[in-house]
């Protein structure tokens, strides 16, 4: 029996360690996010944060998604319609989008 519960804890141990790995990765991806969303929509921090939970909710899409979203529209310009429509609305209540001259507009 005792052998039983030995392997029983490295099957959860393993586990947890993959949980931890996964966490870490979408960790780092929602803070690369909240970075673009503070940089573009010159917001603080709190405030990228609170605008990438919100654009979330409002599209239905889980948060990761939608940072890897506005990630993907940082190296490629693109970025799905709803997700740029509702970003640009969140963004648009807190103050100016866009720095003239430069940032590009969110392309659909």
């Amino acid at each position: 029996m005792p052998a039983d519960r030995g392997s029983d804890q490295i099957v959860q141990l393993q586990e947890q360690i993959r949980q931890l790995k996964e966490a870490v990765v979408s960790h780092a991806v929602v803070d690369q996010a909240i970075g673009m969303i503070v940089a573009l929509g010159r917001v603080t921090p709190d405030q990228g944060w609170a605008v990438l939970k919100e654009v979330s909710q409002h599209t239905n899409i889980k948060l990761r998604n939608v940072a890897e979203m506005i990630l993907i529209w940082g190296r490629t310009g693109v970025m799905p319609t709803e997700i740029c429509a509702v970003l640009e609305e969140v963004l648009d209540r807190r103050g100016p989008v866009q720095v003239p001259g430069a940032w590009p507009r969110i392309t659909r």
